[in-house]
């Protein structure tokens, strides 16, 4: 680690950057590598979620509530305002508004975790890890994984073509593939001609959409976690230069602003997320 001198600063963040696989990777793309570590780390923090939630359902009272109720209830309630102002099908509102929920505290927590000190986690696997027979990597924020945030926007994906088939039917959706945006004709050619158009621009929208998604999550994340880095490097050089003094008060004063800043966005990124769910699935929904 740089902290120990061992390391240089691009060495250090490049040891940083790769993640605990199942295997060494052999090309750019192979889809049979597997990130154990962001895999791990979302699926417990996912059931924490879940506990958590179920701890505020089980615990609900019907009088005066206390303050981790009152703070899941005025949460509960910000998802469903959200939820009834996109989602206009009460009936599809029963699943989508607690998925949205879920994403939000989910990706919350899956975010939250670039708020733990950048060496801590990797540090203590750097003793247990290899000792194991595991390579001496480790990341710990799955959102700053991109496998990991396409995989969700995939799954977003997934519920809007389930949505769009079970409102619209199949052949209404299919209706809707080759008709909209730009219409149709009665003229043969030129309605097979705005059909092509038709489907290849809702084609492109999907894969925009479901990219974007991912990437906009990811980006946000790959960047905070890389800033963490920097800081974390100017508290080594703390120790290893002679004016380590203002290094040491350029880490704290630097680590403190940007602390403070990143819970806005780690909170804003779970936001964000969670409404392009609820914009999407509500599209879903609704008829060109």
């Amino acid at each position: 680690m740089a902290a120990e001198g061992t390391l240089t600063p691009g060495e250090y963040i490049r040891h940083h950057l790769v993640h605990l696989t199942n295997r060494k990777q052999e090309s750019i793309v192979d889809f049979s590598i597997i990130n154990i570590d962001s895999v791990v780390t979302s699926a417990l923090l996912g059931l924490l979620t879940v506990f958590v939630l179920w701890l505020a359902a089980r615990g609900a009272t019907a009088g005066v509530p206390g303050r981790f109720q009152a703070a899941v209830e005025m949460l509960v309630e910000m998802v469903d305002s959200q939820a009834k102002a996109v989602i206009h099908n009460a009936k599809s509102r029963k699943l989508i508004a607690p998925l949205a929920l879920t994403v939000f505290v989910w990706i919350f927590m899956m975010n939250f975790m670039d708020m733990i000190p950048v060496d801590l986690i990797p540090q203590i696997w750097h003793s247990a890890g290899p000792a194991m027979g595991y390579p001496d990597y480790l990341r710990v924020v799955p959102t700053a994984d991109l496998s990991t945030t396409l995989g969700l926007s995939v799954s977003v994906l997934l519920l809007c073509l389930f949505y769009n088939i079970k409102i619209k039917g199949l052949g209404g959706w299919a209706h809707e593939l080759v008709c909209a945006p730009f219409g149709t004709s009665k003229n043969p050619v030129f309605a097979l001609l705005l059909g092509v158009v038709n489907f290849l621009m809702q084609m492109i929208e999907f894969v925009a959409k479901t990219v974007s998604h991912g990437m906009r999550l990811f980006g946000n994340m790959f960047a905070g976690e890389l800033v963490f880095m920097l800081i974390a490097l100017l508290g080594a050089y703390a120790t290893l230069s002679l004016g380590g003094g203002l290094f040491f008060v350029g880490h704290l004063i630097a680590g403190t602003v940007w602390t403070l800043f990143h819970i806005l966005i780690i909170t804003l990124q779970a936001f964000i997320f969670m409404m392009l769910t609820l914009i999407y699935l509500g599209q879903a929904h609704d008829a060109h």
